[in-house]
């Protein structure tokens, strides 16, 4: 008999990878997990490829039980992570025994957390991801008694590199505030606001609870556009700062639809989606003005810490003869943003 993750309390969680890579031109969004660094680093604590399978717990508590001894690591916003009770630091493997219970509660300073497991999990693939689509009905959200198929067992591990803080491996930890900042470089409409597209970068705006995974409502002191021209409909990337007529900007996130009509005033980074993943409704958020140059830094700054620790993860795992297997879900390109 296989090997499953028996979920116990589901909450808001759903098995996802970092999504649909090079299909836009096709009409389907990306899609994938909110917080990519994140869901990144989880995978490869769990000595897994950064894009394999695994569980996005949105906002509610959740709890697992495996049937067999499995390694496990929970990123992204900080929580209570307890194993049997016993609690356990984020942002490092866990070991976890057959039939232990893992909890993941009390979600705060962000909204997202992404639970990997060693040898990943089962999941419907469409268009070679398993990332859930809204707009097609596709995608597996998780159920209360739910059974998630394992690929891989790992042997039961007692060792002091679990225990002992001189040996952590110091994952890349996205740190989170009340107000978050995001940085954005210039869109390709930013001429047509005049001096009204400072307001952008001079006041806060706040996250409206009709946001998600398609994008963010954000209210506050809205730029106007002084151009009379009509907006023609044409593709828009992640991250795209438009602004309706009203009183709301709209940022679209990983769920956007590719086309749309509506000017593009700024667009958010590839560090800056991953931190607008994390935001809740009600949260307060400021934009940074980046140029290309600083955003391709920042993002590349990023790869090199998520690469540094894999090759750390490699080197500990070898030494403890921890398996890693190879698996059969990659993303079709790891480093886009």
């Amino acid at each position: 008999m296989a090997d499953t993750l028996t979920v116990h309390r589901a909450g808001l969680a759903t098995v996802q990878d970092l999504g649909r890579f090079g299909r836009s031109r096709y009409g389907l969004p990306v899609n994938g997990a909110l917080d990519q660094h994140s869901a990144r680093v989880a995978n490869v604590l769990a000595g897994n490829d950064e894009g394999a399978p695994l569980i996005e717990i949105t906002a509610l508590d959740f709890s697992c039980t495996p049937s067999t001894d499995v390694l496990v690591s929970v990123t992204g916003a900080p929580a209570d992570l307890t194993v049997d009770g016993v609690a356990h630091p984020q942002w490092e493997p866990v070991s976890v025994r057959r039939g232990q219970t893992v909890r993941i509660t009390n979600i705060r300073d962000g909204i997202r957390v992404y639970l990997a497991v060693l040898g990943s999990l089962n999941a419907p693939q469409l268009q070679g991801s398993c990332a859930p689509d809204t707009i097609l009905g596709f995608g597996h959200t998780l159920r209360d008694g739910d059974e998630v198929g394992l690929h891989t067992p790992c042997p039961p591990l007692d060792h002091p590199h679990f225990r002992i803080p001189l040996f952590r491996l110091r994952a890349p930890v996205q740190r989170l505030h009340a107000t978050c900042t995001i940085d954005v470089t210039d869109g390709p409409d930013l001429a047509e606001f005049g001096d009204s597209a400072e307001r952008l970068f001079r006041s806060p705006y706040t996250v409206s609870p009709q946001s998600n995974h398609i994008g963010l409502r954000l209210g506050g002191d809205v730029p106007r556009r002084v151009a009379t021209g009509e907006v023609l409909s044409r593709g828009v990337p992640v991250g795209a700062v438009e602004v309706p007529t009203g009183d709301e900007l709209l940022v679209l996130h990983r769920g956007r639809g590719v086309t749309a009509g509506y000017p593009v005033l700024a667009v958010v980074t590839a560090t800056g989606l991953s931190a607008l993943g994390q935001v809740r409704p009600g949260q307060s958020l400021r934009f940074r003005r980046r140029t290309i140059a600083e955003a391709v830094t920042a993002h590349r700054a990023q790869r090199h810490a998520v690469d540094a620790l894999k090759a750390r993860v490699r080197t500990v795992f070898d030494a403890l003869r921890i398996p890693v297997p190879q698996n059969p879900h990659l993303p079709q390109n790891p480093h886009l943003p």
